[in-house]
């Protein structure tokens, strides 16, 4: 799953992030809260959970969380802060925010709190595409009702396109979400795309290229 952490306390960061990649999570970190106003500006920002301090430089954590909401009601958001006032709690679920963890807290603690946001984000974001379906928890894919394994790269791969299914993705952008970032080439990606492309279904699912503009995953042939 695709995580963000927006924590301003090194020590802290640090340790959510190993605990959280440890998990098989990919996890992008921001200490400020103007950049983090800047990454969830819009619907498109691909992110599956939200762990937000209050306490932050720029904007405070309660606008950027407000800013979410404005267009985005489902990513989960888990508020991380030090404040234990009742005010403090009361306006952030207000806000939107689906759960509260008050600093210090157990690190098991923690992972409990995510992955029960994870299962209860999942039952509203099953994705499906024809006959294809993704549990976005596991990112398994069922096709036809049948499991439909496939290596992890392009389990990735087709998970991306999935969320942006009917519109072209660009290799960049593929390169960010299915690939966390990593240093891969453009003949790197056309390889995975071009083995994906083999294993769907033809006459059922379509993976196109889009010359000049990236990849499209569509119904049909």
């Amino acid at each position: 799953m695709k995580l963000l952490l927006v924590e301003d306390d090194t020590l802290l960061a640090d340790s959510l992030l190993e605990l959280l990649r440890g998990e098989g999570h990919r996890v992008d970190h921001l200490s400020d809260g103007n950049a983090a106003l800047a990454r969830l500006a819009t619907v498109g920002h691909g992110l599956d959970l939200v762990l937000l301090d209050l306490n932050l430089p720029g904007a405070g954590g309660l606008e950027v969380l407000e800013a979410l909401r404005r267009h985005d009601r489902q990513t989960p958001v888990l508020i991380l802060t030090a404040r234990g006032a009742v005010a403090d709690r009361v306006r952030g679920l207000d806000l939107g925010a689906d759960d509260y963890l008050g600093k210090p807290f157990a690190l098991d603690e923690l992972e409990a709190r995510v992955r029960a946001l994870l299962r209860r984000h999942a039952r509203t974001t099953r994705l499906t595409l024809g006959p294809l379906e993704l549990d976005a928890t596991t990112l398994g894919f069922t096709l036809g009702g049948e499991p439909f394994p496939l290596p992890p790269r392009e389990q990735r791969l087709l998970a991306c396109l999935l969320r942006h299914a009917g519109e072209p993705v660009e290799k960049s952008r593929l390169a960010e979400e299915a690939f966390g970032g990593e240093s891969m080439g453009d003949n790197a990606i056309e390889v995975y795309v071009h083995r994906l492309r083999k294993r769907l279904p033809t006459g059922q699912l379509s993976l196109r290229t889009v010359r000049g503009v990236g990849y499209l995953l569509e119904a049909g042939s």
